[in-house]
């Protein structure tokens, strides 16, 4: 399952920077599939859904730290935690109850937006 940040979130940023899909975003700010991963243009992400990658998309939340489901692979392919979850002071980088994926389909989102490495 995907993870996410809950409203106990003290904006201190730490967890942005260990995400290797680069999947967390400040509140407010917009994001693209295409951030951190080698995704261009039109796509068919694994979830079936179409998009630009290059598109900026609305933010999740206006006030907190907040992860994209659609990229958040808990990390898989790359460590063996989450590392959102491992450097949060306040413990609320947590799973996700509404967007539960296998080990396989994390594996593959990773494979898909990270095909060229």
């Amino acid at each position: 399952m995907a993870i996410v940040i809950t409203d106990e979130c003290i904006n201190c940023g730490a967890c942005e920077p260990e995400c290797p899909n680069t999947a967390i975003y400040e509140g407010a700010d917009d994001w693209r599939y295409a951030d951190g991963t080698d995704l261009e243009g039109n796509v068919v992400l694994p979830n079936g859904k179409e998009a630009d990658a290059n598109e900026a998309q609305e933010p999740i939340s206006d006030e907190i730290y907040y992860i994209v489901p659609d990229k958040c692979t808990e990390c898989k392919g790359f460590h063996e935690e989450p590392q959102c979850a491992a450097v949060c002071p306040v413990d609320c980088c947590v799973p996700d109850d509404e967007h539960v994926e296998s080990e396989e389909e994390l594996l593959a989102k990773q494979k898909f937006m990270h095909e060229n490495e």
